[in-house]
């Protein structure tokens, strides 16, 4: 039976229509990022600290490969909505088939350039003697997903560019309940350890990325479908230039993950990176609210613009920013009143490791503060088709502010400062971002 298609992406949008079609994307997003915490949750308490530090050494890059299925996802979804606003379906199915495929073959490429060497990935990261067995362990088990996990992703922005993002949401569910199951099943049940909780994600990844695969390859009322594959070079181009920022950014928050976890390692030992660990599980959840926002909203501002309806950009744009406001108040002050519990669920078994946790919490949480307008700032301008504006503005904030900032503020104030760091990011990025909106301001009529 069809899904009811309750709100399309030419109609008018007020706060409450805004929300209620936004909300399976930043609903499976949420999922989708606790469904990877219980991950951490059964390896921490049933594996052991080690276990766990090694599972947080190696997800850095794993994330990094999966980029490219954001990249994919992000790019392929701006320039095919625009040209759903212009009334070109069957061309937005063409470019829709020829990504997939593209993404399939180079998803398979990598899966198995990442398990070749997975050995040499896993010193390159740091890891030490105790940890490198973990580490290539977690990340061989890992890549044998990974396309799939690329299609997951890849396909949760153009469910919402066909108007099913209840599918998409539903999809994630069914992927998240899959693994949560077999977490418990595999690693508290049979005792497997860093394995069972790799092999519970393979299983839930196969299921998230092979079931939107099959309904786009199946007859439906939706306005995109896969089918015929005609080449061309330039939509696979703009694909990549238009994503490019949130590959940028998610190839970087690993590159930045691994430096993270080197200099966590050099000043505050294995605690270092399991607290480091258990607070970017916080973050994810709470990244995931703002990043499903703005996979949500993409497809409609695109579609916008497409349709040079200005009136209506530019409302979406100014409710956007005060419920992004709004928002960042929110989550901040929910992450300093729950940083003790969050911290006791993961590592309250050793109270050294409790106290560094909460701590370090405390400090890194006042970013959520602005992360949003960051995280929407950027979505903008690939929506908007400016790859090279949001590019931009996600190398300084994910790439040149990060690294600078994890080299250089500890030698001056200690490695506690490491706690710092994000919230000076997002402070940076908010004044590049403000600026970009006011330069760009006449060109999109945003305001």
């Amino acid at each position: 039976m069809a899904e009811k298609r309750t709100i399309s992406l030419a109609d008018h949008f007020d706060d409450r229509k805004l929300l209620r079609f936004t909300s399976h994307s930043i609903m499976a997003m949420i999922f989708t990022s606790i469904y990877g915490i219980v991950d951490g949750f059964f390896v921490s308490n049933y594996a052991g600290a080690v276990a766990f530090a090694a599972l947080n050494l190696v997800m850095p890059l794993l994330m990094m490969i999966a980029a490219v299925g954001f990249m994919f996802g992000a790019g392929g979804v701006a320039l095919v909505s625009l040209k759903l606003g212009q009334k070109e379906e069957k061309q937005a199915n063409e470019i829709f088939s020829l990504i997939t495929c593209t993404l399939l073959t180079l998803g398979i490429l990598l899966s198995l350039t990442g398990y070749l060497f997975a050995p040499q990935a896993a010193m390159l990261l740091g890891a030490s003697e105790e940890l490198l067995p973990y580490s290539v362990l977690y990340a061989r088990i890992s890549m044998i997903s990974m396309t799939a996990f690329m299609l997951q992703h890849f396909f949760q922005s153009f469910l919402i560019a066909a108007e099913r993002p209840r599918m998409g949401f539903w999809i994630t569910v069914i992927a998240g309940l899959i693994n949560m199951i077999l977490d418990y099943v595999f690693v508290a049940g049979f005792g497997l350890g860093l394995a069972g909780a790799a092999w519970a994600t393979v299983i839930s990844e196969w299921m998230g990325g092979l079931i939107p695969l099959v309904f786009f390859l199946l007859p439906d009322r939706t306005p995109l479908r896969l089918g015929r594959i005609r080449w061309r070079p330039r939509a696979l181009i703009k694909t990549c230039t238009n994503g490019s920022s949130e590959f940028l950014s998610n190839a970087a928050a690993s590159l930045v993950g691994m430096l993270y976890n080197r200099q966590l390692l050099f000043y505050m030992g294995t605690n270092g990176i399991a607290a480091y660990g258990v607070i970017m599980y916080v973050n994810f959840v709470f990244a995931g609210i703002f990043f499903g926002y703005a996979m949500g909203v993409s497809p409609i501002i695109s579609y916008q613009y497409g349709a040079k309806n200005w009136m209506e950009l530019r409302n979406i744009f100014q409710r956007s920013l005060a419920l992004l406001i709004k928002t960042g108040l929110g989550l901040t002050l929910l992450a300093e009143l729950s940083a003790g519990l969050l911290a006791g669920i993961f590592v309250g078994y050793d109270s050294d490791l409790y106290a560094l946790t909460v701590h370090g919490m405390s400090v890194y949480d006042t970013a959520f503060l602005f992360m949003g307008f960051n995280v929407f700032g950027s979505a903008l301008f690939t929506a908007l088709g400016n790859g090279k504006v949001s590019a931009l503005l996600s190398l300084v904030r994910s790439v040149l502010l990060q690294v600078s900032l994890i080299l250089l503020l500890p030698l001056f104030l200690g490695g506690d400062s490491l706690w710092m760091i994000a919230f000076f990011v997002e402070m940076g990025a908010l004044v590049l971002t403000g600026s970009f909106l006011m330069r760009y301001r006449k060109k999109y009529r945003l305001y």
